[in-house]
């Protein structure tokens, strides 16, 4: 159970006024409740055999339609000021779909927990693909109708969340729902969802929305060695999978030669950029770890659970002498440091407030000390990038909830709370009091 002596020796520093202090979660990952909503390409997915390692669906979830309030009560227990979740599309597509998230949102509102919306994250209605360019606009017009319903009390809204992993783990490789191995053909999957972001923010701004960002997944790129073809082979992940995503977003361009892979005309393109590049009043990071890169070993390489074939320009080496989660990432929270401040140094003025979106890590068990040093170790690492100078005003630790991992089924436990998945018992771990009590002090 939680405690409320849980705190490290060591004194955290003090967070400035007003910092953001949160949790996250995604819909399709806790709210269960299928048979209310329409189905998404991820439902398509783990009905397929094979595709999820424990043969599990997210049906029931933590089946948190209906036990929202129950969360709530935990969120409002824990003291965070915000609760970052994301919007269903195939819900919100379903008659009375919204009424669900005001629900929500003003449950939030009465607890003093300030709702923030991710509208997009993973979970895309079935019957459209990324590849096509009218899912941009379709997006479009129901990030409109959320936000015309929601933003009287909503006041903080994310667009996607991890646009590079959708495409890198569901069109690239194939080991996420839509399920497709299309390796370099997916770069259309990229530019759409860039595309829906920036069309997603012109709509919000229509609707009045005054505080917008996006939540992207970003890690240092570290060469395996100092041999040119290691260093070759970083450089090209790190455009791959940081710059490609951040670039048009920040600076309203591709790295040089990633446009030219876009789908349309060089004009046509050339439009896009002047969308998705629409001012953010605020940057969302997702940090889990490094990645370290070497050149091509000429075969399939096993890694962090996925296969990635020998075809690609690099390959993804194991970061040695550091503790691993249960999910085998390496544990390296001074990552985080390096990540924002080179962030500053690479966009300077065009880089806008960040929020840490997500951070945290699977372990097992109640009293689970591992996340506590996790999270303890990351807080400082954030705190030791705001004294080098960087504008960081929020952090979300994922997740509240134990949850359904994408293909990894139950197995992995992210969650602040334990969710036991045959009762559907919630149970604050050590983390939760640790995390409680950070809350206070930060304050």
């Amino acid at each position: 159970m939680a405690t409320d002596d849980a705190m490290p020796a060591r004194p955290m520093p003090r967070f400035p006024d007003g910092f953001l202090w949160g949790v996250s979660t995604s819909a399709h990952q806790i709210e269960g409740a299928a048979g209310l909503r329409g189905p998404s390409v991820w439902d398509a997915f783990t009905a397929e055999p094979g595709r999820v390692k424990d043969g599990s669906t997210a049906d029931v979830a933590c089946d948190h339609y209906h036990r929202y309030r129950e969360d709530v009560a935990l969120l409002a227990d824990l003291g965070v000021d915000a609760y970052r979740f994301s919007v269903s599309w195939p819900r919100v597509d379903s008659p009375g779909g919204l009424d669900f998230y005001d629900r929500l949102v003003d449950a939030l509102c009465a607890a003093g927990v300030r709702p923030v919306p991710t509208l997009f994250h993973w979970d895309l209605p079935a019957g459209l693909d990324w590849l096509e360019r009218d899912t941009a606009a379709r997006f479009a017009e129901y990030v409109s109708v959320v936000a015309g319903r929601l933003g009287d009390r909503v006041g903080k809204w994310i667009t996607l969340n991890e646009p590079a992993e959708h495409t890198l783990l569901g069109h690239a490789l194939g080991v996420h729902a839509p399920g497709r191995k299309l390796l370099f053909d997916a770069l259309p999957a990229a530019h759409h969802q860039l595309l829906a972001h920036g069309l997603a923010v012109r709509a919000l701004r229509a609707a009045g929305a005054a505080d917008v960002g996006i939540a992207n997944s970003h890690g240092p790129t570290w060469p395996a060695s100092n041999d040119p073809a290691d260093r070759e082979a970083a450089e090209f992940y790190d455009l791959l999978l940081n710059r490609m995503f951040a670039d048009p977003v920040l600076t309203g361009r591709y790295p040089e030669g990633l446009g030219d892979l876009m789908p349309g005309s060089p004009g046509e393109v050339a439009a896009d950029l002047e969308i998705i590049g629409e001012p953010l009043d605020w940057y969302g990071v997702n940090y889990y770890a490094p990645t370290r890169v070497g050149a091509p070993q000429g075969a399939e390489i096993e890694f962090g659970g996925v296969t990635l074939p020998a075809e690609l320009p690099f390959s993804v080496r194991e970061i040695e002498g550091r503790p691993l989660t249960d999910f085998g990432w390496p544990v390296v929270p001074e990552g985080l440091t390096e990540l924002l401040t080179g962030f500053r140094d690479r966009y300077g003025d065009r880089l806008p407030p960040v929020v840490i979106t997500e951070n945290g890590c699977s372990y097992e068990g109640l009293d689970d000390r591992d996340r506590i040093a996790y999270l303890d170790g990351h807080v400082r690492a954030l705190h030791r990038a705001m004294e080098a100078g960087v504008d960081v005003r929020g952090y979300f630790v994922w997740s509240l909830l134990d949850n359904f991992e994408w293909a990894e089924g139950y197995a992995r436990r992210f969650g602040l709370v334990h969710v036991d998945f045959t009762t559907l018992e919630r149970t604050p771990k050590a983390s939760y009091g640790w995390f409680r009590d950070l809350v206070r002090h930060g304050r």
